[in-house]
């Protein structure tokens, strides 16, 4: 019999939160609270979000509004890191989010001990940037997905490369 094996990486599926930013643009665009604000939310590079408004609390307000779309499109809010809100020329605020794209390294030995310690026969194998578990049967395989769900991680974490 074959093994079979998946990989639990860190991450979120970056066109869901495309989808979330451009929503959530597009509610901040046409509600009446943030009426002559000029609040933008948007990319910056990569992995980074952009929120901006003419006010502190304006731009809070428009972060919210960014974690309620995350939430209805089923990304973590754990994969957004959000900073402190700094102000930035014009008398204008921003708050700057990060995506958490890599697994910590003390999160994969973590998964790889939490595994081991569930005495399921599989064999978790640290490979840096995610944890690949293999095993003969899929119900074990399951059973470790079940396990890795109910504990509460400090990143987000998917299952991939499904074999």
């Amino acid at each position: 019999m074959a093994e079979s094996s998946f990989d639990v990486e860190a991450g979120v599926d970056r066109q869901e939160v495309d989808n979330a930013i451009n929503q959530a643009a597009r509610e901040v665009a046409t509600r009446f609270d943030f009426k002559d604000t000029d609040t933008r939310i948007e990319w910056a590079g990569e992995t980074g979000i952009v929120v901006e408004s003419a006010s502190e609390d304006r731009a809070r307000a428009a972060l919210e509004v960014l974690r309620d779309k995350c939430v209805k499109r089923k990304v973590s809010l754990k994969a957004l890191d959000v900073a402190d809100p700094r102000e930035v020329g014009g008398g204008r605020c921003r708050i700057d989010v990060t995506l958490v794209t890599t697994m910590p390294a003390d999160l994969a030995k973590q998964l790889v001990k939490d595994v081991k310690a569930s005495k399921l026969k599989v064999t978790p194998t640290n490979m840096g940037d995610r944890v690949r578990i293999a095993g003969k049967s899929k119900d074990d395989l399951q059973a470790v997905q079940a396990m890795i769900r109910e504990a509460d991680h400090p990143a987000p974490l998917r299952f991939t490369n499904y074999r």
